[in-house]
């Protein structure tokens, strides 16, 4: 499994997810102006992942023989399952781990990073053998 990791695709994939990762997190930002922390970094996260299917397909897995419609309905669920773990590690830093480690300056900024960053490994075999196959 970790060979999938040392390939042109993968580093392709890291480049277009970091563009997706950078649009997440600046709009949630943007969100957090309106919303509350939960929600933005929700919010972002759809926003980053159009993003990341747009990227993906046009660059990273354009030799996929499925439907655009099928692969963005497994697109989705994958990322369901990134997004939960996005969450989990920014709402868990942000309001638990971060403060009793002192960290106030930046912490909602520093636990979205790592929440975004995080699922980068597993969303890349789901989609490749899932999403884009």
């Amino acid at each position: 499994m970790i060979h999938h990791f040392f390939s042109r695709q993968f580093l392709v994939f890291l480049v277009t997810g970091g563009i997706a990762a950078l649009v997440n997190f600046l709009s949630r930002i943007l969100f957090n102006l309106y919303w509350s922390f939960s929600t933005s970094v929700i919010l972002a996260y759809l926003v980053g992942m159009c993003t990341a299917f747009i990227l993906a397909k046009l660059f990273v897995f354009k030799e996929s023989a499925q439907s655009i419609h099928r692969s963005a309905v497994i697109f989705t669920l994958v990322n369901m399952v990134a997004a939960a773990q996005t969450w989990g590690i920014s709402m868990g830093l942000d309001y638990y781990i971060l403060p009793e480690l002192g960290v106030a300056d930046f912490a909602p900024e520093i636990a979205h990073a790592a929440g975004v960053l995080f699922p980068v490994f597993t969303s890349y075999l789901g989609h490749k053998r899932w999403s884009f196959k």
